[in-house]
């Protein structure tokens, strides 16, 4: 078995233009993993800062993870729809947790 990250020479065609697509297919397919993965590695950033509690560096790390999102959309690596699913459910996980740092202190001033 080959591991997924090695990258397979193309298979051997009749067709000159086949063979020149497969080419071409390799490069776009690792040009479009390296897009991917800093999608993922910014939004993946920005859910350990909301975890950890630091709120004021995962807004600024959300803003950096939209705009890799957009990118990939841009580029046709992410679906336009799959990209803005993306955004709102990260932009949601964001301000459910600023919400509740708002929370917090007004409930431990009442009490």
């Amino acid at each position: 078995m080959t591991s997924g990250s090695s990258q397979a020479a193309p298979k051997k065609t009749k067709v000159s233009s086949a063979e020149k697509q497969a080419r071409a297919a390799l490069r776009r397919q690792a040009r479009n993993r390296a897009v991917r993965s800093q999608v993922k590695t910014r939004v993946r950033k920005v859910e350990a800062l909301i975890s950890s509690g630091n709120l004021e560096g995962a807004r600024e790390a959300a803003v950096l993870a939209v705009s890799a999102i957009d990118k990939a959309a841009e580029k046709k690596v992410l679906h336009a729809n799959n990209a803005a699913r993306r955004k709102s459910r990260l932009m949601k996980k964001l301000n459910q947790a600023l919400a509740r740092a708002q929370d917090k202190p007004a409930s431990e001033k009442a009490g």
